[in-house]
């Protein structure tokens, strides 16, 4: 009898695995053109299938397996870490061994989402749902309610930070490391958001 362990991980692989066939078939035929029966067909499951893993298309780019992994980081990140500092430690936790097959998946992903409006309009909601997990990651950690305006609002920090660092990276054609702009990005938000001429 397989272990409950073993079944979620045989989940997570099929569900991966219909994302990887929906993305190359946007890439080939653009993402308005694609069917839902398309991508079952190429992941060799039927459409029911399709959303017993993916509720629409849309989700199907939309989802990832991050906001556990960033959860799961924030709260083991050293007690004596700031907030920020303590998310910046859950990022390179969780970011820091992406590969290039990786990377290429979420710049395709993100590039899709920027560039397709209903994906956009999914998107919001994605980000409203990052902002809860950071602020209750963050208000366990400070002992404070996951609902206290100070909490919503550093959360809506952090998010509004890493959707920029993202956004950089998407327009410059996913030239660089993202794992080392969103590090960037939250570091200066731990500073305090200074601002000054850039030095040359």
């Amino acid at each position: 009898m397989n272990s409950p362990g073993l079944r979620e991980r045989k989940k997570q692989k099929t569900r991966w695995a219909i994302q990887e066939h929906a993305l190359r078939l946007f890439a080939e035929q653009g993402y308005d053109a694609t069917t839902v029966d398309q991508i079952a067909a190429a992941a060799e499951i039927s459409p029911s299938t399709f959303f017993r893993y993916f509720k629409t298309k849309e989700d199907v780019v939309i989802a990832d397996q991050y906001d556990p992994i960033l959860a799961d980081g924030l709260a083991a990140a050293p007690a004596d870490l700031s907030p920020a500092a303590a998310l910046r430690w859950a990022m390179r936790r969780a970011f820091g061994d992406i590969d290039d097959a990786e990377s290429a998946k979420i710049f395709e992903r993100t590039r899709l989402t920027m560039s397709v409006p209903a994906l956009r309009a999914r998107t919001l909601e994605n980000f409203t749902a990052t902002l809860d997990l950071v602020a209750t990651g963050v208000a366990a950690r400070v002992g404070r309610d996951a609902g206290d305006l100070e909490v919503r609002v550093f959360a809506g920090a952090v998010v509004g930070a890493l959707v920029t660092a993202i956004q950089l990276w998407v327009d410059s054609d996913g030239r660089g490391d993202l794992a080392d702009l969103a590090d960037r990005a939250l570091a200066h938000l731990d500073a305090g958001l200074p601002l000054g001429p850039r030095r040359s």
